[in-house]
């Protein structure tokens, strides 16, 4: 058996998105299930679309999600450069475009722009494309000598078949036949010398002997012309694993307005990359069993590309934010602390408040890290509230009792030193007993009028434990003023 090997070659165009790093995770998962190696490699040879920094977005996501590549242009193994411009400065792309025009696989075209706006165009796959109609293949050898001293300007086209079939293997579609009528010639290097995607992919993937080519499905009608540049040059063909296309919740194509089709779109929202991680790999992928959470190593172990489906997948942002929610619960609690801080300092109003009690009330509470705000903000301020919110029929109460209980609590609280959440429970504890009265009684008002909230990430002695003696009473004397006033 072969060492397997998978490449992962973004271009540097901006954020990465959400297809660009399922497939990134699916090639690392399939060479490291096999013991295979993981190649990084920049294919920067679109310069209309080259974004500045982007290149440090895609190391900066890897090194994130933790997929660590074992070749790439920071660990070049003997199969570099792995930076298509600098392949191109090395005259790669060039030498074999060169070797497909001598075996009549390629040509020039020396055809004008005004030229091509004239040719027909036919609808493959519901797009409307233009087919070149090989004009510049009847040159003769020494027109196209000519053509190339006198400086004008040209491309490089495969020289496709317009008759027959061309047949190729997907491991999850099986067997597709595409008519070669529908195959045009395209482009293999661009006038400005630079390679095509198509043209410099089936050239890299062959020189670093790349053994399983992963991609979007949308690759499908191309992939016909790839392997006749493989036949052309007598390679051998890889393994494709064309995957399924992910869509929005309304089965739209994932965009820049759902608000989640990048990587950093998403951790920007307060999701951990170890989830976003967990949470793509299952976007057109299931296990053997029923389970969800998986680390990577775990997902390596498990992993199996036949288990891909073919079918769309559906990226469905509430079900990833209760898998972050999973991971934050079973987070180590210092790290935690530091990735929450930040927000719990904006709920507060940057109060000098015990910030790690308030990070322990929310920490099994939250889905995202930015749901914290809204859970503490009443510590910053107390929340205009009605005091209807006082009667509870489970708990018995109704506002004149709750007038009751804060009267009767307020002096006991005022003479209270000891403010923790212990010695506070003890003391409305001791009230409850000698009330003779459920628990709830007393604990859902003094809560009530300490938070202004029917639901709190803590109870009434947490919650006055982190207020402090001064401002739990100040809030207690407010809700005896609105039950008296209302």
């Amino acid at each position: 058996m072969k060492k397997i090997r998978c490449r992962f070659a973004p271009s540097p165009t901006g954020r990465m998105h959400v297809g660009n790093l399922r497939s990134a995770l699916y090639e690392f998962l399939i060479a490291k299930h096999e013991g295979g190696d993981f190649i990084f490699r920049i294919e920067d040879t679109d310069q209309e679309r080259y974004v500045e920094g982007a290149t440090e977005i895609i190391y900066n996501t890897l090194k994130q999600t933790g997929l660590v590549y074992d070749e790439g242009p920071d660990k070049d193994k003997g199969y570099g450069p792995y930076v298509q411009s600098e392949r191109v400065k090395a005259g790669i792309y060039t030498k074999y475009a060169k070797e497909l025009i001598d075996k009549g696989e390629a040509y020039y075209c020396f055809c004008d722009k005004e030229r091509l706006a004239t040719l027909k165009t036919e609808v493959v796959e519901g797009k409307e494309i233009s087919i070149y109609d090989k004009h510049c293949l009847g040159l003769s050898k020494e027109e196209v000598e000519e053509k190339l001293k006198s400086g004008i300007p040209y491309v490089i086209r495969q020289n496709n078949p317009r008759t027959g079939t061309t047949s190729f293997h997907d491991e999850l579609y099986g067997d597709i036949t595409v008519d070669n009528s529908e195959l045009d010639d395209m482009i293999l290097i661009k006038s400005d010398g630079y390679p095509t995607y198509n043209f410099a992919n089936v050239v890299d993937d062959h020189l670093m002997e790349i053994t399983h080519v992963v991609r979007g499905n949308e690759y499908l009608s191309s992939t016909p012309k790839y392997n006749r540049l493989y036949e052309a040059f007598g390679w051998e063909i890889p393994v494709y694993i064309h995957l399924p296309l992910i869509t929005d919740e309304e089965h739209k194509k994932l965009s820049k307005r759902s608000g989640h089709s990048s990587f950093e779109d998403i951790v920007e929202q307060g999701i951990l990359p170890e989830a976003i991680v967990n949470f793509i790999a299952l976007l057109g992928w299931s296990p053997e069993s029923d389970r969800e959470i998986f680390s990577l190593d775990e997902l390596i172990k498990e992993f199996d590309y036949r288990r891909i489906n073919k079918s769309p997948s559906v990226f469905d942002m509430n079900k990833l934010k209760w898998m972050n929610g999973e991971y934050i619960k079973a987070m180590d609690f210092d790290r935690f602390y530091e990735m929450a801080l930040p927000y719990i300092k904006e709920a507060v109003g940057g109060k000098p408040l015990d910030y790690k009690k308030l990070a322990e009330m929310v920490k099994t509470r939250i889905e995202v890290f930015p749901d914290i705000i809204p859970l503490i903000s009443f510590f910053d301020a107390l929340p205009e509230y009605d005091t209807s919110m006082y009667a509870h029929k489970k708990m018995k109460t109704t506002e004149e009792t709750s007038l009751e209980v804060l009267r009767d609590i307020l002096p006991i609280l005022e003479k209270q030193e000891d403010y923790s959440n212990d010695a506070l429970y003890q003391t409305l504890l001791a009230y409850v007993a000698e009330k003779g009265v459920k628990n709830g009684y007393v604990m859902w008002p003094v809560r009530t009028a300490v938070s202004g909230l029917q639901m709190t990430p803590a109870g009434a002695t947490e919650i006055m434990e982190v207020l402090g003696k001064e401002e739990s009473l100040s809030r207690i004397k407010k809700g005896i003023e609105l039950l008296e006033n209302k």
